[in-house]
C-alpha cells in the first residue's frame, strides 16, 4: 500500500501505465472480453468491476490533450449512440477526472482493432455486457510536475 495511490493499482498495474509513453492507449474491458486473445500485455484485476477500475486509473493517468479524441468506449452491438447503465457510469466517471474530454463510441471492429494495437488490456471482473474503455496516454507538463513537487514537499520536506 501507498500514500494517495488507490489500492487497485497493482504493482504491475503501476509499472504498466508508468511505463507507458505519450500516445499509448491501455484499454479497460470487462469480464467476457477476449483479453488473452486481444492484448499484448494482459493485466487481470479480478473481483472488481469497471468503474472502480476506471478511477483507479485516471486518478494517475493523464489523458492526450494533443488530439481531440482520447476516450473511447465500446457500443452495444451496432447501436453508435445507445448508452447502457455502464455506459452512462463510464462517462460520469471519465467526466469527473477529465471534464472537458468527450468519451467516443466506437462500433465491433474497430474498437476490437483498437485494443488489440493498445499497450496493455486491464481485463475486469465486469459482468455486464459492452463494458469497454479506451484512454490514451498524455503528458505530465513540466509546470504540472513542479508544482506536485512543491506540493509534497510543504507536507513532508524529507520526501524531495
Amino acid at each position: 500500500m501507498l500514500k494517495g495511490l488507490n489500492p487497485l493499482l497493482s504493482p504491475e498495474l503501476l509499472s504498466t501505465l508508468r511505463a507507458m509513453g505519450h500516445g499509448d492507449e491501455i484499454a479497460i474491458v470487462d469480464g467476457n472480453y477476449p483479453g488473452i486473445e486481444h492484448a499484448r500485455r494482459l493485466i487481470r484485476l479480478d473481483g472488481h468491476g469497471i468503474v472502480p477500475v476506471l478511477d483507479a486509473v485516471l486518478s494517475v493517468l493523464p489523458i492526450d490533450d494533443f488530439v481531440q479524441d482520447a476516450i473511447f468506449r465500446s457500443t452495444v452491438k451496432a447501436e453508435r449512440d445507445k448508452l447502457d447503465p455502464v455506459h452512462e457510469e463510464m462517462i460520469d466517471c471519465c467526466t469527473r477526472h477529465e471534464p472537458h474530454r468527450q468519451v467516443v463510441p466506437l462500433v465491433g471492429a474497430d474498437f476490437y482493432n483498437r485494443v488489440r494495437a493498445a499497450h496493455a488490456v486491464i481485463q475486469t471482473s465486469e459482468p455486464r455486457l459492452y463494458a469497454n474503455i479506451i484512454l490514451r496516454k498524455g503528458v505530465i507538463y513540466p509546470e504540472q510536475a513542479a508544482d506536485h513537487a512543491v506540493e509534497k514537499a510543504e507536507v513532508d520536506p524529507f520526501t524531495y
